[in-house]
């Protein structure tokens, strides 16, 4: 580093100034830290000492949409007060207002401060959205991150060769994430090239894919394709990413108490086992007719077999139906068994409806809050600021991991529950890392309910085994699941 004498605002970790030494200088970088081991603070660290060298007059963060507003107090808690700073959220809805302050910020000649647009990925599935950055790109000296860079990692996506094409203009690129592999190594290959398409050696992912991946024919039904059924080299492609990239796991930096695994049995209604035993037979024989060619049509069909465990039943023609269950009996038990505050889980919204209505009958309206895709943008940093108020009667926070599973800091809670689990690994990781960061002092205990000898055993099973359902179940790796 050219100059070591920046003076941080909060004091950094040891890890933290280590990942700040190995890339402030670099112009392409992955900062690859553990979730809670604090990535964000490292990232607006290195954008004050940039601004500082005159290397940057303009940071562009983006990052899930239920995520990016979080960065504003992160920017108020870590950039120095001495570093004036100009700074938009993004808002799809682009009023006279609105335009009006981008136009502000956009025409902006005071070289004195630090100008912040912060955006989530989703903008960038659209042309207003993707034109918007690339204006502010080309004109200013630009310092671009991609927060949870994850959301890249499909290479034919809009938004990843929108984000990959803007980012080009920006003289410094940064991608962050704890979990850069969520189901593969080739992963790695669209959040990479956002940076430097060079930077692996190959520009082409077809090349990438043949050096670090074995394929294989598979067939199903009367369907055959390609699939890869191996890795290799993968020591190769490690010590490449190491020349670019720092890595921090968190058991290597923090000293945080225990996770502590238990799960809870709900038994099946007689009209959950009749509508399981009916789905399950359906689902065998589409099996042997070659319906389920697809990893999308397997997942729909053991989607259902969850949901049935979970006390709904969707047909042929999307209709839910609801089924006697025991399962919301089960959590208001285990409800009144734990101490303190609560995360819990859901994956369907209608479930997330259910469980926050038996809980405010139980425990008042104040102390329940809702956090699923149907949630205000506006209403969820108040949400989450209240549940961390360790003084507040908000006590149970009940949402989807794919809404609260990125970005949040939820240290307040001790327990956390799973109603129902995604089959995404990265999702459940991310989740159960919202309770499990820095600010955590208690041990933190995760319950999943499990129907015995169905669906639910098997997710579980996978998730905790750090393996993604949706690479076990192709072909007829599918009967296995079934039976």
């Amino acid at each position: 580093m050219q100059d070591r004498k920046y003076k941080f605002f909060t004091n950094p970790y040891k890890h933290q100034l280590e990942a700040f030494e190995a890339s402030a200088d670099k112009k392409n970088f992955a900062l690859l830290l553990d979730m809670g081991t604090g990535k964000t603070k490292v990232t607006i660290d290195t954008a004050g000492y940039l601004f500082e060298r005159g290397a940057i007059e303009f940071v562009l963060v983006v990052a899930p949409k239920g995520v990016i507003a979080n960065w504003v107090p992160e920017i108020e808690a870590h950039l120095p007060p001495r570093i004036k700073r100009e700074l938009v959220l993004w808002n799809p809805n682009l009023s006279k207002e609105r335009r009006e302050v981008l136009n502000e910020l956009y025409k902006s000649t005071d070289h004195d401060k630090l100008k912040f647009l912060l955006m989530n990925v989703e903008a960038f599935q659209t042309e207003k959205g993707t034109d918007v950055a690339d204006l502010f790109v080309k004109k200013f000296k630009t310092f671009m991150a991609v927060d949870e860079s994850t959301t890249i990692k499909n290479r034919k996506a809009k938004r990843t060769k929108a984000l990959c094409a803007v980012g080009r203009g920006a003289v410094y690129r940064r991608i962050l994430t704890g979990s850069p592999v969520t189901r593969s190594p080739l992963d790695l290959f669209s959040q990479m090239a956002f940076l430097d398409p060079n930077l692996l050696g190959f520009k082409s992912y077809y090349a990438f894919q043949g050096r670090y991946s074995i394929v294989s024919r598979r067939t199903m039904g009367a369907h055959s394709f390609n699939q890869v059924v191996g890795f290799r080299k993968l020591d190769e492609l490690t010590e490449k990413l190491s020349e670019h990239s720092f890595r921090v796991r968190k058991e290597d930096c923090l000293d945080l108490p225990d996770k502590i695994y238990t799960k809870r049995e709900v038994a099946l209604t007689k009209e959950q086992q009749k509508a399981y035993k009916q789905m399950k037979k359906l689902a065998l024989a589409k099996l042997d007719s070659g319906e389920l060619s697809t990893t999308q049509n397997v997942l729909t069909q053991l989607m259902r077999l969850q949901q049935i465990c979970c006390g709904n039943l969707t047909d042929d023609d999307g209709k839910i139906h609801p089924l006697p269950s025991n399962r919301i009996k089960e959590l208001m038990e285990v409800c009144e068994e734990i101490q303190g505050k609560a995360i819990i889980w859901a994956t369907w919204t209608m479930d997330i409806r259910s469980i926050a209505t038996a809980l405010r009958d139980c425990y008042g309206v104040q102390a329940v809050a809702s956090l699923h895709g149907e949630t205000p943008d506006s209403e969820r940093p108040r949400i989450v600021k209240d549940f961390q108020d360790r003084q507040s009667e908000l006590r149970f926070l009940v949402g989807h991991p794919k809404t609260g599973g990125h970005g949040l800091t939820l240290t307040a809670a001790s327990t956390v529950i799973y109603y129902s689990n995604s089959y995404d690994l990265e999702l459940r990781v991310q989740s159960e890392d919202r309770a499990h960061r820095i600010g955590q002092t208690n041990k933190v205990t995760y319950i999943d309910l499990i129907s015995p000898k169905t669906i639910d055993e098997k997710i579980v099973k996978s998730l905790r085994d750090k393996i993604n359902v949706a690479d076990q179940i192709l072909g007829e790796d599918m009967r296995d699941w079934l039976l």
